[in-house]
């Protein structure tokens, strides 16, 4: 078995990399029948798209209109899932270098877990990566004895981790593709579950998957996640000056979205205040440990998308949540 994927709807043409020699642990999705339809939000750092509130009554370069609109949860999935299958090849082209085939980094402040420990010691734990993208981070965490689980909504994210798998001659990162809100795996399956950049940002209700995450982990187990900073949707998305100015309130919850000219959502992102995830975590029975904001590195002058020096140095980019199991 290759990419155990977790759905009901028929994938799309992707030009199929070669997954022949992939092997995934089933044991670890024996509860995928708990979902009719699951498709997983994205993977590896995507900040690309995030509070773009500059755009709201713009157009992006592919046509598609930039809006502020609702988007309920199905409408997010689809867009999400599509986007990245359309998108990862690029993804992929383009920050495949700062990502690497192995390095786990939070952000792109290039926060690692190698220095950060946030996750605590990880040899010999079932570990979730949720988001997963090209599963870079779960093969860092396989790397020190740990035995992960990469699951996102993109096939073709995770073909990108088949792909580099196999140039690697490495024993393939089991992967899974399968929606974050409605998780294919037993009860405390998982001793962690980690996210960079992946799932949160693009779910329409990220209480159920604080939820989800929570059933899936066991006692005590350490569930922690990287986003776009809330304070970052107040301010247009662009690296220079101009993105130094808020423009919108923070308190503005409602949905980015991007749309074909049928109204199709094509892209969707969902903003939460740094309340609202304290409250998603505590109410699905976590307990905050950790709120980390990494400053920007005076070394690096790398830019991303809306993320660089000049706006790095002074306003947060990223907030790290980390959360242990009641």
């Amino acid at each position: 078995m290759g990419i155990v994927t977790v759905a009901t709807t028929p994938q799309s043409d992707l030009h199929d990399l070669d997954t022949s020699a992939a092997q995934v642990e089933s044991a670890q999705v024996e509860a995928a029948a708990r979902t009719s339809s699951a498709h997983v939000e994205s993977a590896a750092p995507h900040v690309e798209s995030a509070a773009r509130v500059e755009e709201e009554d713009g157009e992006e370069e592919d046509g598609d209109d930039a809006v502020r609109r609702e988007a309920d949860t199905g409408e997010s999935s689809r867009a999400s899932r599509h986007w990245w299958d359309r998108n990862a090849d690029e993804y992929q082209d383009e920050h495949g270098e700062f990502l690497g085939d192995d390095r786990f980094t939070w952000c792109p402040e290039g926060l690692d877990e190698a220095d950060a420990h946030l996750l605590g010691e990880v040899g010999g734990k079932d570990i979730l990566e949720i988001g997963s993208g090209a599963a870079q981070c779960s093969r860092w965490l396989a790397a020190r004895g740990a035995r992960p689980v990469a699951l996102d909504i993109s096939y073709r994210q995770l073909q990108h981790s088949r792909r580099i798998d196999l140039g690697r001659g490495a024993t393939p990162v089991p992967v899974v593709q399968a929606d974050a809100a409605v998780l294919p795996f037993a009860d405390a399956s998982f001793d962690l579950a980690c996210s960079a950049y992946g799932a949160v940002p693009f779910s329409a209700d990220t209480a159920a998957l604080m939820r989800e995450v929570r059933r899936v982990l066991r006692p005590g187990g350490r569930w922690v996640f990287s986003v776009t900073h809330p304070i970052r949707w107040a301010f247009p998305d662009e690296p220079g000056v101009e993105g130094l100015t808020a423009m919108s309130s923070y308190f503005d919850r409602t949905p980015y979205v991007e749309q074909d000219e049928q109204g199709h959502a094509t892209y969707v992102e969902h903003h939460r205040t740094l309340g609202d995830r304290v409250r998603e975590l505590v109410g699905a029975g976590f307990r905050l440990v950790d709120l980390v904001e990494p400053e920007w590195p005076a070394a690096l002058e790398q830019e991303w998308g809306g993320w660089s020096p000049l706006r790095g140095r002074l306003i947060p980019g990223t907030a790290i949540f980390v959360a242990e199991r009641g």
